[in-house]
């Protein structure tokens, strides 16, 4: 396996079912040094070089909050623990109905699921945030979406490289 490729293979998923992000930062990254902050910026630079349309494709892999993937058990393990460390994964009825009702408005509104980056965020803050933010306007909130895909990736890469803390 190819430098590149044992790149790809690591750090392709830190930006959801994604893998050709990883692809293009890989020179710019092996460039600037192999540390968790380069790796982040070469990452964040190859999605903001991103057209739109592949930018929403990225939106659209991440998965809604408490929703389907998340009962049926079919969430990446990143996906996973994150909503579970918010307390996604132990809604009441009440609660896991106004989520639905939330994504469902939210993905006809922006035709993408709501993204935010949950560590250490309640369900409230998480609802609060929903409640807030679906009244943004598309060109705002297409920002804000693809500004909490980055977070993740930054924290998926604190996760993924311990100790490195130039993220």
């Amino acid at each position: 396996m190819s430098e590149r490729e044992a790149f790809v293979s690591r750090f392709g998923g830190v930006f959801e079912h994604s893998p050709w992000v990883a692809e293009r930062a890989y020179d710019r990254a092996a460039s600037a040094g192999l540390t968790a902050g380069n790796i982040h910026s070469a990452l964040c630079c190859a999605f903001r070089a991103a057209s739109p349309a592949e930018r929403r494709a990225v939106l659209k892999a991440h998965p809604d909050l408490a929703g389907k993937l998340a009962i049926a058990g079919k969430l990446t393990a990143d996906s996973r623990a994150e909503q579970a460390s918010a307390g996604l994964d132990r809604l009441s009825p009440e609660e896991h109905q106004r989520f639905t009702a939330l994504n469902a408005a939210y993905t006809k509104k922006f035709g993408f699921p709501f993204i935010i980056a949950v560590k250490g965020l309640t369900k409230d803050d998480i609802l609060a945030a929903f409640e807030r933010r679906i009244d943004n306007s598309a060109e705002e909130e297409f920002e804000t979406a693809c500004a909490q895909v980055e977070q993740i990736a930054r924290l998926r890469l604190r996760s993924m490289l311990p100790g490195d803390e130039d993220v």
